[in-house]
């Protein structure tokens, strides 16, 4: 069973390796990354921006740990906007040699039980492409619906890819969580 961490900064070595050795797998469903992105200096640099975000808010950086406990991947919990929204989006990616194993199905329960237990959020949104049938079964596993299609919507592995916009609302909301 996956489960998931808050990111420390001393998780940017892990990181960086993590990436490079999953740079082809993770290449179709990323925006173009330059050869710094994958070096422990570029994802210092990013976990102590994330670890800024947390600390006002806004997002909660997680690792997604495998048997063991390493990291095998990432989910976040982005973009926490409260007054009359209170919702948040998600993102994640599990390592190729562990997909298809239940870890990210886990790892988006973890951020849902974060996002509406603990934060009190009312909406979680996520995206996928349109051809992305793996996470769309992540995130319908764990009771997220399709409402839409977003075009164009993200620059990904180079270029403008439509998405598939997709929710889960908190069906225990109330006012007095957060």
């Amino acid at each position: 069973m996956a489960s998931t961490r808050l990111l420390t900064p001393g998780d940017a070595t892990e990181l960086a390796e993590i990436l490079s050795e999953n740079r082809e797998f993770l290449a179709p469903w990323e925006p173009l990354r330059g050869d710094d992105h994958f070096t422990p200096e570029r994802q210092s640099a990013l976990l102590e921006q994330a670890l800024r975000d947390h600390e006002a808010g806004i997002s909660v950086p997680l690792a997604v740990l495998g048997p063991g406990g390493r990291i095998v991947g990432r989910i976040n919990i982005n973009n926490v906007v409260r007054g009359a929204l209170q919702s948040a989006s998600i993102g994640y990616w599990v390592s190729g040699s562990h997909n298809g194993r239940g870890l990210a199905t886990e790892a988006v329960a973890d951020a849902r039980r974060i996002a509406f237990e603990q934060l009190g959020l009312h909406r979680l949104q996520a995206e996928t492409l349109i051809h992305n049938t793996g996470s769309q079964r992540v995130l319908e596993r764990n009771g997220f619906t399709p409402y839409g299609i977003a075009p164009q919507y993200l620059r990904i592995a180079g270029r403008w890819q439509d998405h598939i916009l997709y929710q889960l609302l908190n069906p225990e909301w109330s006012e007095h969580v957060s």
